[in-house]
């Protein structure tokens, strides 16, 4: 029973911290440009569920940590309405409450009588400040740990692979993917992975020739401790690079932040090309991952980064440094999932501003709540449907029939 509680706490503390991580600066980002436009804000809470720790400070706004970790909200004064963004009669309504409690200027203060452009500002915040915190963490890990890199040279080509077919041979350059250029193996491998299935055209450097060769990448079941099993593309070509052709680049602050910047855009770029694969029917659902998947990450990025540290001290900074690098990439995905139009999302509260702005006044608050309610429904579906699939890949329903067999 020990050992279980023990292996339990070892996923669920790495992944409650990075989920912690993300989310507090995702509502950060909202809290700031609302404060920044003098938005009046009641609440902003760091878990949900009953306050095990509350302050308020000088403005007025409440301050709590609820004691179920798993997620955050900000919560505006007058914000109120199910649909959260209310039509022109609740305006008026809200209008009348507001002046009669709190006079005419006191209505300056609501988020709903912001200025379109402020709400619009406030409600991206959130993605944005994702972004800001996934390029500042890769910026922190390049200037620190530093970024190790093998040049993008084959040194074997399995036989009868994908690259076999397509003509690699041992000694070739990589210099381009299709229209990206390919700086390292470590890059080769990233374009692959996600494009099993897909012609890719290769720019080859071959002694004083340079060719261009297609290759399908070969889709194949992979396991391993951070990802578990998924489907990914192998070209089928390995790179035994010696230790002088292993680099370890360590990036000054000035570089640090358009690397950073740039690791962001490829983690951005690559699931919105993979979700692309996924709605188009190229990519199987059973590859989405959900809650129980990133906490199986979670703790599996820890254990990687505590492995070989001399003691607990060494052991609990290197984990923590793994989990920066999953929290950096976690960001990305989770500011660019609500940016999607979807009402419930920061991206639905987009596409009402978007109406809004056409039309000159609001959509009306029914049909605004009915889009809340089928907007939640479809995340509420994915999410049970992203957690089946991590129940099945961790063979749980097996298990379960073996006990009653």
């Amino acid at each position: 029973m020990l050992g279980f509680v023990q292996t339990a706490l070892s996923y669920a503390v790495p992944f409650l911290f990075v989920l912690t991580l993300v989310v507090t600066i995702h509502e950060l980002g909202h809290f700031w440009a609302a404060r920044a436009f003098g938005v009046a804000i009641d609440r902003f809470a760091i878990g949900f569920g009953r306050a095990i720790f509350s302050w308020r400070d000088r403005k007025g706004t409440d301050w709590r940590i609820g004691w179920i970790p798993l997620g955050g909200y900000v919560r505006f004064a007058g914000d109120e309405n199910a649909a959260s963004v209310p039509d022109k009669e609740d305006l008026e309504a809200m209008r009348r409450e507001i002046t009669a409690r709190d006079g005419p200027e006191a209505v300056n203060a609501f988020f709903h009588f912001k200025p379109l452009w402020q709400r619009a500002i406030v409600v991206a915040a959130g993605p944005i400040a994702n972004f800001i915190l996934a390029i500042v963490l890769f910026a922190i890990l390049l200037m620190t740990v530093g970024e190790v890199t093998r040049q993008p040279q084959v040194t074997s080509v399995v036989p009868h692979s994908a690259a076999y077919k397509a003509g690699f041979e041992a000694g070739d350059l990589v210099l381009r993917a299709d229209n990206h250029r390919i700086n390292s193996f470590e890059d080769l491998e990233r374009y692959v992975v996600v494009r099993g299935g897909v012609p890719i055209e290769f720019l080859i450097q071959r002694e004083e020739l340079r060719i261009m060769l297609t290759a399908i990448p070969e889709t194949m079941e992979t396991v391993d401790a951070v990802s578990g099993k998924q489907k990914v593309g192998r070209l089928g070509i390995a790179n035994q690079s010696t230790a002088d052709q292993i680099h370890r680049t360590r990036y000054s602050p000035l570089s640090a932040i358009p690397a950073g910047a740039a690791r962001t855009w490829d983690v951005l770029d690559t699931t919105v090309y993979y979700l692309g694969r996924l709605v188009r029917g190229q990519v199987s659902a059973e590859q989405l991952g959900g809650p129980i998947r990133i906490a199986q990450a979670s703790g599996a990025v820890a254990h990687a980064g505590a492995e070989g540290a001399p003691d607990l001290g060494y052991r609990l900074l290197g984990a923590f440094v793994a989990l920066l690098g999953l929290a950096a990439v976690l960001s990305v995905s989770i500011g660019f999932m609500n940016l999607l139009p979807i009402p419930v999302l920061d991206g639905g509260h987009l596409l009402f501003y978007a109406f809004e702005a056409i039309t000159r006044k609001p959509l009306d608050a029914r049909l605004q709540t009915a889009g809340y309610r089928v907007g939640l429904a479809l995340l509420m579906g994915l999410m049970l449907f992203a957690t089946w699939n991590d129940l099945q890949r961790l063979s749980v329903f097996k298990f379960l029939g073996g006990l009653f067999s």
